[in-house]
């Protein structure tokens, strides 16, 4: 059973703003665990626990909202898929909505943000756009 996470996680995050849940359960591996970790650094989600399960593992997400009760997050945006994959040299990595979004990079220095793969002059390959 091929799966891919990545989407899933996003879908299950989208899903939980929609209901406006505090919390969802995504299922775990390391590039999820990077992605969750750029997501809050950025400030997108309160923060992710993980909970054991005797087999790959769950993570619950923390989602964020604003004073009033408005989307912290607007659009989760799956670029790279299985099926086609976007890489990016470190001379072409761009901003997401002139600075405001965040574009999540898997590089060799692990997944990043947008402003980290920049700072450290690295490319890689482009996951998902946040903002």
């Amino acid at each position: 059973m091929n799966k891919d996470t990545i989407a899933d996680m996003l879908t299950r995050i989208r899903n939980g703003l929609l209901r406006r849940k505090k919390t969802v359960d995504v299922l775990a591996s390391n590039t999820v665990r990077g992605m969750l970790g750029v997501m809050r650094a950025e400030g997108f989600i309160q923060g992710f626990d993980e909970i054991e399960d005797g087999r790959q593992g769950v993570i619950r997400v923390h989602l964020k909202y604003g004073p009033d009760g408005e989307d912290v997050i607007t659009s989760l945006d799956l670029v790279s898929k299985p099926s086609r994959r976007i890489y990016r040299k470190a001379g072409e990595v761009e901003q997401v909505l002139g600075g405001l979004g965040v574009g999540i990079y898997t590089t060799n220095q692990g997944v990043v943000s947008d402003r980290q793969a920049r700072r450290l002059n690295v490319g890689g390959e482009l996951l998902c756009r946040v903002w």
